[in-house]
C-alpha cells in the first residue's frame, strides 16, 4: 500500500512539473496574426528584441478579416494586428465577442482606384465602382466619395453606411459589394474601386502614386494590435506594445512608405 502511494505521488508531482514547464513555454511563445503588409513585415522587426526577453514571436499571416479575430477571440492565437478600431468594435458589436485593443500603430489612408481612367473627373456617370463589403469598411469607402462631392449619404447611417444609405448620387454611380481582399483582383473588371491599404500594396499599388482619391491623414481609423479583453496585462502582450512603439518601428514606417501610404501615429 506504501508503495503505491508513493508511486501515485511520483506521477502527481511529474503531472505538476510537466504542466508547469508547459505553461512556461506558452507564456515564452507570442502568435500574432496579420495581414502580409504592412502589418506582418512590420511584426518581423520585432523577432530579434522580443527573443532578448526570451519570448519567441510566431508569426500567422492571413488573408481575410474575419478570421484572425476569430482566432483572438477562441484563444487560437495571442494577438492579431490588421484592423482598426470601428473595425474591432463592429466584431464586438454583432458577434459578442471580447475584443480590445492595446496599441495604436498607424494609418493606411484608404484610396480610389482604377485601371480604367486616370483621374476622378474622366469617370463617367453609370460607372461601377467596387467597395469593400464588411460593415465599417464600406461606410468608410463612402464616406471618402460623399468627401469629394460625389455622392450625399443619410446623416443617420454614419460609420456604417452602405448603398441604400445614398440620398444624392448625381453620376448615377452603381456599387459592387466584394470582399475586400478580392479588390485588386475585381479592379480590372469595373471602373474603379476603394481598396484598403494592406491589400492595394501588395497588389503594387499606392495611395499617393495611383489613387483618384484619397482619405487624409487625419483619419479616425487607426490600425491596432487587438487581444482578447484579461490578456493585456500578460507579460508577452506588454512586451509586444513596447517593442511595436519602439523608435525602430516608427523610421521604418517613414522610411518604407516616404510618400504615406502608412503613417505612425505614435
Amino acid at each position: 500500500m506504501k508503495k503505491l502511494i508513493k508511486t501515485v505521488l511520483v506521477v502527481l508531482l511529474a503531472l505538476g512539473v510537466f504542466a508547469g514547464c508547459k505553461k512556461q513555454k506558452d507564456e515564452m511563445v507570442l502568435v500574432v496574426g496579420a495581414t502580409p503588409e504592412p502589418h506582418a513585415a512590420i511584426l518581423a522587426l520585432l523577432v530579434d528584441d522580443l527573443a532578448e526577453e526570451g519570448i519567441t514571436l510566431q508569426i500567422r499571416e492571413f488573408t481575410d478579416y474575419s478570421t484572425p479575430n476569430e482566432a483572438v477571440e477562441s484563444g487560437e492565437i495571442d494577438a492579431n494586428f490588421f484592423q482598426h478600431i470601428p473595425y474591432q468594435n463592429s466584431f464586438n458589436s454583432e458577434r459578442g465577442y471580447h475584443l480590445v485593443d492595446v496599441a495604436s500603430v498607424h494609418i493606411e489612408p484608404l484610396a480610389l482606384y482604377s485601371k480604367k481612367y486616370t483621374s476622378l473627373e474622366d469617370i463617367p456617370s453609370g460607372a461601377v465602382i467596387a467597395v469593400p463589403n464588411d460593415p465599417t469598411n464600406e461606410g468608410r469607402a463612402l464616406l471618402l466619395l460623399e468627401s469629394a462631392g460625389l455622392i450625399t449619404l443619410n446623416p443617420d447611417a454614419g460609420l456604417t453606411a452602405t448603398p441604400i444609405d445614398i440620398t444624392e448620387n448625381a453620376k448615377n454611380f452603381r456599387f459592387r459589394e466584394i470582399e475586400a481582399a478580392s479588390l485588386p483582383r475585381v479592379l480590372a473588371d469595373v471602373d474603379a474601386a476603394i481598396i484598403n491599404g494592406n491589400y492595394a500594396l501588395p497588389a503594387g499599388l499606392t495611395a499617393a502614386r495611383d489613387g483618384l482619391l484619397v482619405e487624409g491623414s487625419d483619419s479616425p481609423y487607426v490600425n491596432v494590435v487587438t487581444v482578447k479583453a484579461g490578456s493585456e496585462d500578460k507579460p508577452k502582450i506588454k512586451a509586444l506594445v513596447k517593442a511595436i512603439l519602439s523608435p525602430e518601428v516608427k523610421e521604418y514606417i517613414l522610411l518604407s512608405y516616404p510618400d504615406g501610404d502608412v503613417i505612425p501615429v505614435f
